[in-house]
């Protein structure tokens, strides 16, 4: 029989470093990826289903759980630092990245990224 847990405030097991359950909610990520330079696949992951090479330089992944809207924020870096990788264009269940040398040319790297914002 599933039940629910409703708590207001979260602490660790001293009772100290409360945290109310609206800031983990709110301020964790709904989705995070690594993947690798060649764009074929993921090395790690939470939230998200699968990866697509839609060019060079251009990824696009696929979100398990939708996100509500469009209007998340997605965050993304490289490891190498003679890249620049954005989130280029996101709907509720997928999101691309694109990453630029520092010349502007496009270019495959190991991308990181992350979604913050609502579920569906």
């Amino acid at each position: 029989m599933a039940r629910d847990l409703r708590v207001n405030t979260l602490k660790d097991a001293s009772g100290n470093n409360s945290v109310a359950t609206s800031v983990v909610a709110n301020g964790s990520a709904k989705a995070w990826a690594k993947c690798s330079a060649d764009g074929t696949s993921i090395t790690d992951s939470f939230n998200i289903t699968s990866l697509a090479d839609t060019g060079t330089a251009l990824q696009t992944l696929t979100i398990a759980s939708d996100m509500a809207n469009t209007n998340y924020a997605g965050l993304a870096t490289s490891i190498d630092s003679t890249c620049i990788l954005i989130v280029d264009s996101h709907a509720t269940g997928t999101y691309r990245l694109v990453s630029r040398n520092n010349a502007g040319t496009l270019t495959d790297a190991i991308t990181q990224s992350a979604l913050m914002g609502d579920l569906a």
